[in-house]
């Protein structure tokens, strides 16, 4: 039953955020790009208050999975970063995301070769 109540919360945060983005979509005249640049800055300020640790305890991969979590892991690697200098400051938040972006241009890579590509008929 436990298990159960996990997945429930997880579903529950990460339809929450499908859901403000679904909102965005359709209520604003709002882009796709800036509906994610608005979700990766979110993620940034949630991290900068320390309100991420928070609902990220509550929801986990509900909400560390989309854009907002890639947001607050750039700020969390910046943070940490900021105690060493400028220099680490800057990088860390991609030392912090890198295994996210490796998988991602890795597995991107693999389907570009092995898929083929058709042109969407209308």
């Amino acid at each position: 039953m436990d298990i159960f109540l996990r997945y429930l919360q997880v579903f529950v945060v990460g339809g929450l955020v499908c859901f403000i983005g679904q909102i965005l979509i359709n209520k604003t005249k709002m882009t796709s790009a800036r509906i994610l640049v608005l979700f990766l800055t979110l993620g940034v300020v949630l991290e900068a208050v320390g309100a991420f640790r928070y609902i990220k305890e509550f929801g986990s991969s509900g909400i560390t999975v989309p854009i907002v979590g890639f947001g607050a892991n750039l700020a969390k690697g910046a943070i940490d970063g900021a105690k060493y200098g400028i220099i680490p400051a800057v990088v860390g938040g991609m030392q912090k995301a890198a295994g996210g972006l490796t998988a991602a241009i890795v597995f991107g890579f693999i389907f570009s070769v092995v898929s083929k590509s058709k042109t969407k008929r209308m």
